[in-house]
C-alpha cells in the first residue's frame, strides 16, 4: 500500500521515550547537530558506488556573519541535499569562505589605525601575517552561525580561498590562461575607488541616482566656439579633444581645426566620431581620454593623448592653481574660475543622474587610466554562453537565462589585478632588462639583482570562479574531483549571476576541458522585509537572523524562508511569519506527542485496505499524493509550493482531521482502534521523513521518538506506492463538507465553540453513517431527547442536520443583531450599485478603483444572502 514500510529497518520496542508538554528548540537543537557532526553523517566518500550529488556553498566572506540572505540560501541548500541523501545519493555540500580581499584587508587596516600604525609601517610581509592572525583568532564566525541553521555541509572538507591547495589552483590557472595569451597586461581605463586605493571590476560598482550638477562650458571664441556640458569640470584639466559627431552640420566646418582649452592655454583639436550623439545637449563632448571610459575609446580611435590630472587619492596633480586640491574642491574651484572668465553658458543645481560608487566603501568611483592585468574574455564567455544555449546546462527559472546572455553576449574584458596587499599576489616576476616572466605552482620565481614580483594582487572574484572544482583539488585529478565534478546545482541568488556565475562557467569550461561546473543553476530571489522593501541597516528594517533563533527556534526560521522561495523571486519576510512557523513546529509537537501517548506505531506491516477503514484508506491516499506531489516540487526547485503543500497537509489533513477524527476510534478500542494506530503511525513517520529536509530539528527529535531508529537523517526517503482510494477521498470530502457546515451555521448563530446541541443526523443513503460519532463529537451534537424540537435543518452533501437551538441562544437579541447586519449590508450594496451604474463615474475612475467597487458591492450581497438565510433559520418567536 505504500513503499514506505517496506524500506524502512525494523523498529525498536512498542514504548517510546514521554516527550516534554512543550516543545523547547534551544534545548533540542545544539545536541542534535552536534550529534550529527560526530557520527558523520554529512561526510562525503569519494570511494563510494553510490551516485553522487554535489552542490558547493557560495563561499561567505571570512569577514561576515549569517544575514537572512544566507539563512535563505543555506535553508534551500540544506533541503536539497538533506532529500538527496535520503534518498540514497553520495551527497557532499561543500563548505568554505573567502578571503574577501578588500573587505578583509580593510577590517585588519582598521584594527592598525587603533594602535596608531598603517600596513605601510608594518611592510608587506608582516602585514599579511597580521591578517592570517586576525583570520585565526576573529575570522569565519559564521561557520558556527551555519551550525546554529542546522547547515548539513561536509566540515572535514572545508576550504579557503586563500588556503595552499586553493592557492596552486589560482597559479596553475593563470599561468594557463597568460600561456594561452588569455590573460594580458595594458593601460586601460579602470574603476578606481580613492579610499580602498584599488581597481574594482564594473559589477562591483553600485550606481546611485545623486545630486550633482550640469555645467556648460563655452570653449573657443566667436565663431569657433563650441559649448560642451559636464558633471565633472575639474576633469576639463585633461581634455585633449572636443568630439563631434561626422553628420553633424553645425560642426563638419571645424573638424580637423583647434580650439583653445580654457584655463590651461592648450590647444586641443576638433575631432569626429559616431560615438557621440548629436540630439543629446549641443551635439558636443568634451574628451577626457584619462579620466572616462568613453573618451578613452575616441583617444583610441583618433591617436589622442592620454593625459592624467589626478592621483590614486583623487587629488589634482596637473600643474597650476588647482593642484593639490581634491576632486570636489577642484569641481567648485575650476567652476569658479571658468565663471570669472565669462565661459559659463549655463548651471544647473541640482542635477540628478546616475553615479558609481564602490561597493565596499560607498566611495565615489573615479575612471582612471592604469596599467592593470586582465582576462581576454572572448571566447570564455562565448564558450559560457554555449553551454547553456545547447542545454548541457539549464538556468531556472528559464526567463533569467536571458539576463544572462544579455552579460556573457556582451562581456569586456576582466580588470583582474587589485592594489592590495591580502589576496593572491600575481605570479609574474620582472626583470632588470624588462623581462617578464609567468611562474607556475612547481617553478622556482627567477632570482637575482633587478627580478622583483609584481605587487598587485588578483580580483576576489578570480580564485572563487575556480571553487567548483578547486574545491575537490584541482589541478590534481583526485578522487573527489572525478567523483563529485560537474556539480550537480549551484544555488545562488539572481544578483551575482554575473559576480560569480558567469566566471565559474567561463573558468570551469577551460579549466576542465569543456566540461561545464554545473547541470543546473537555480537561481532565488533577494530577502526583503514584509512590505516588500530591501533590508538595510540605514533602513531600519535590517533582521539579524540569530535573534529569530533564540526566539522562535531555527525550524522557525527555516520554514518561513522555505515558505518564501519561490524560483528567482524576491522574499518578503516579517516577524509574524516566524511565529506563524513556530506555531507549525509546535503543532507537529503536540501532535505527535498526543499520536504516542495513544499508542501510535510504525511496528509491523499495515494493514490490508479491506482491513481499513474509510478515515485510514483516504489519509494513506492523501499521504502518497502529497509524496508524489513533494517530489515534483523538489525537482522545480519549488520550495515556496512544496512547503505550503506539506504544510496544509500536516495541520490541516493530518493534525486537524485525521488525527481528531482517530480520536473517537481510539476510544471505541477494538481492531479497528489497533489498525488506527498503525495508519497513524505510518502518516507521521512519512510525514516527518518529508519535512525534514526544511525543518530539521523538530522532525529528528520527533521520528527517532517515534521509530526507535537511528536518525532521520539517514532515514529513506519516502516513496509513492501509487495507492489511491478515491471513493474514500469523496467520502471523507463529504464528511468535512457537512462538519464544515455545521460548524459555520452554529459561529453564525453565536453559539460557543464547546456548547453542546441536541441534533439529529439523517445519514441514510450517504456513506456517512459509520461516522456518525465521530461526526457527533467534532460538532458538539448530543442526542435528540424526546422533546426535540427542529428550529433548524441543514442539507449538506446527501446528509441533513437537523438541530434544535430554542435553548441554546437568545432568539430575540440574535434576530436584532442579524438585522441591523442586514441593513449594513443593503445599504453598502445600495452605495455600490449607484456609484457603478454611473456612466460619468465609470468614464472616469482608474480601473483598480472601479474594481474594488465592485468587490465591495460582491461582498454585500454574499452577506445579504448569508445573513437573510440565518435570518429563516431562526425559530419563529
Amino acid at each position: 500500500m505504500t513503499e514506505n514500510s517496506s524500506q524502512r529497518p525494523a523498529s525498536g520496542p512498542n514504548s517510546h521515550p514521554e516527550l516534554p508538554t512543550q516543545y523547547a528548540p534551544a534545548d533540542v537543537e545544539g545536541p542534535l547537530y552536534e550529534r550529527w557532526v560526530e557520527r558523520g553523517y554529512f561526510e562525503a566518500d569519494a570511494k563510494s558506488d553510490k551516485e553522487p550529488y554535489t552542490i558547493v556553498i557560495p563561499p561567505p566572506n571570512v569577514t561576515g556573519s549569517l544575514h537572512l540572505g544566507h539563512a535563505f540560501e543555506h535553508t534551500i541548500i540544506d533541503a536539497l541535499t538533506r532529500r538527496k541523501r535520503m534518498q540514497g545519493f553520495e551527497t557532499l555540500w561543500q563548505p568554505g569562505m573567502d578571503h574577501a580581499g578588500i573587505a578583509t584587508q580593510n577590517v585588519v587596516e582598521r584594527e592598525l589605525a587603533k594602535e596608531g600604525v598603517s600596513r605601510h609601517d608594518l611592510g608587506r610581509e608582516a602585514f599579511v601575517e597580521r591578517v592570517w592572525r586576525w583570520k585565526r583568532e576573529s575570522g569565519g564566525q559564521i561557520s558556527g552561525q551555519m551550525r546554529r541553521l542546522g547547515d548539513g555541509v561536509a566540515w572535514n572538507r572545508e576550504r579557503f580561498t586563500m588556503d595552499e591547495g586553493l592557492s596552486k589552483a589560482v597559479q596553475t590557472i593563470f599561468k594557463r590562461l597568460y600561456e594561452d595569451e588569455l590573460i594580458y597586461r595594458a593601460e586601460r581605463i579602470i574603476n578606481w575607488c580613492p579610499r580602498c586605493l584599488t581597481a574594482i571590476s564594473d559589477i562591483e560598482v553600485e550606481y546611485d541616482d545623486d545630486d550633482g550638477e550640469l555645467v556648460s562650458i563655452r570653449y573657443g571664441e566667436g565663431d569657433t566656439a563650441i559649448v560642451v556640458a559636464t558633471t565633472r569640470a575639474e576633469t576639463m584639466l585633461g581634455d585633449t579633444a572636443v568630439a563631434v559627431h561626422p553628420d553633424d552640420e553645425r560642426y563638419r566646418h571645424l573638424v580637423g581645426t583647434e580650439i583653445e582649452l580654457p584655463l590651461t592655454g592648450r590647444r586641443i583639436p576638433i575631432v569626429a566620431d559616431e560615438h557621440v550623439d548629436p540630439e543629446f545637449g549641443t551635439g558636443a563632448v568634451k574628451v577626457t581620454p584619462a579620466h572616462d571610459p568613453n573618451d578613452f575609446e575616441i583617444g583610441q580611435r583618433h591617436g589622442l593623448p592620454n593625459l592624467t590630472v589626478m592621483d590614486e587619492h583623487a587629488v589634482i596633480t596637473a600643474h597650476g592653481p588647482f593642484q593639490g586640491l581634491d576632486r570636489l574642491e577642484a569641481r567648485s574651484a575650476v567652476v569658479g574660475a571658468l565663471r570669472a572668465e565669462g565661459r559659463i553658458v549655463a548651471e544647473k543645481r541640482p542635477y540628478t543622474h546616475s553615479v558609481g560608487h564602490c561597493s565596499r566603501c560607498k566611495t565615489t568611483i573615479e575612471p582612471r587610466l592604469s596599467m592593470q592585468w586582465w582576462v581576454k574574455v572572448g571566447p570564455l564567455a562565448k564558450a559560457a554562453g554555449d553551454a547553456v544555449r545547447d542545454g548541457r546546462v539549464k538556468i531556472h527559472p528559464e526567463d533569467m537565462s536571458k539576463r544572462y546572455f544579455d552579460w556573457v553576449d556582451n562581456l569586456h574584458d576582466w580588470c583582474i589585478s587589485r592594489q592590495l596587499w591580502w589576496g593572491h599576489r600575481i605570479p609574474v616576476w620582472y626583470g632588470p632588462n624588462g623581462e617578464v616572466v609567468c611562474v607556475g605552482p612547481d617553478e622556482e620565481p627567477p632570482s637575482g639583482e633587478g627580478w622583483h614580483q609584481d605587487s598587485d594582487v588578483l580580483d576576489t572574484w578570480f580564485s572563487s570562479g575556480l571553487w567548483p572544482f578547486s574545491t575537490l583539488g584541482w589541478p590534481e585529478g583526485t578522487e573527489s574531483l572525478e567523483k563529485f565534478y560537474p556539480n550537480s546545482v549551484l544555488v545562488t541568488g539572481y544578483d551575482i549571476l554575473f559576480f560569480w556565475v558567469a566566471r565559474m562557467m567561463m573558468f570551469g569550461l577551460y579549466a576542465m576541458d569543456g566540461t561545464p561546473p554545473f547541470h543546473t543553476i537555480a537561481l532565488h530571489g533577494m530577502v526583503r522585509d514584509q512590505f516588500g522593501k530591501k533590508m538595510s541597516k540605514s533602513f531600519g528594517n535590517a533582521v539579524n537572523p540569530l535573534d529569530w533563533m533564540d526566539t522562535y527556534g531555527s525550524d522557525a526560521v527555516r520554514f518561513t524562508l522555505a515558505r518564501g522561495a519561490n524560483p528567482g523571486v524576491d522574499v518578503p519576510i516579517g516577524e509574524d511569519w516566524v511565529q506563524a512557523s513556530r506555531n507549525f513546529a509546535n503543532k507537529i509537537w503536540n501532535a505527535t506527542r498526543f499520536a504516542l501517548m495513544n499508542g501510535a506505531t510504525v511496528e509491523g506491516e499495515l494493514p490490508a485496505p479491506e482491513r481499513l477503514s474509510a478515515t485510514d484508506r483516504w489519509i494513506l491516499s492523501r499521504l502518497n499524493a502529497v509524496v508524489a506531489e513533494v517530489d515534483a516540487y523538489y525537482e522545480d526547485y519549488q520550495f515556496a509550493k512544496l512547503s505550503d503543500v506539506l504544510y496544509h497537509f500536516a495541520w490541516d489533513e493530518v493534525f486537524d482531521w485525521y488525527v481528531e477524527l482517530s480520536k473517537t476510534t481510539f476510544a471505541k478500542g477494538g481492531a479497528e482502534a489497533d489498525a488506527a494506530r498503525r495508519v497513524l503511525g505510518e502518516v507521521l513517520d512519512v510525514t516527518l521523513r518529508l519535512l525534514h529536509p526544511v525543518v530539521p530539528f523538530v522532525t529528528e527529535k520527533l521520528w527517532t521518538s517515534l521509530t526507535g531508529q537511528e536518525s532521520v537523517v539517514i532515514a529513506d526517503w519516502p516513496g509513492d506506492s501509487g495507492f489511491r482510494d478515491e471513493a474514500a477521498e469523496r467520502e471523507i470530502e463529504n464528511l468535512q463538507q457537512v462538519v464544515t457546515e455545521v460548524r459555520r451555521f452554529r459561529a453564525d448563530q453565536g453559539l460557543q465553540p464547546g456548547q453542546r446541541v441536541p441534533a439529529r443526523l439523517e445519514l441514510s443513503g450517504t456513506s456517512l453513517a459509520a461516522h456518525e460519532d465521530a461526526m457527533r463529537s467534532l460538532l458538539r451534537l448530543q442526542p435528540a431527547g424526546e422533546d426535540f424540537t427542529a428550529t433548524a435543518s441543514l442539507p449538506v452533501a446527501g446528509a441533513t442536520v437537523a438541530l434544535d437551538l430554542s435553548g441554546a441562544i437568545d432568539v430575540e437579541a440574535e434576530r436584532k443583531r442579524l438585522a441591523k447586519d442586514l441593513a449594513a449590508a443593503e445599504k453598502d450594496k445600495a452605495q455600490t450599485t449607484a456609484k457603478l451604474s454611473n456612466e460619468g463615474f465609470l468614464a472616469k475612475a482608474p480601473d483598480h478603483v472601479v474594481e474594488k467597487i465592485r468587490t465591495r458591492q460582491a461582498t454585500a450581497e454574499a452577506d445579504i444572502a448569508r445573513i437573510t438565510a440565518q435570518l429563516a433559520a431562526l425559530p419563529k418567536g
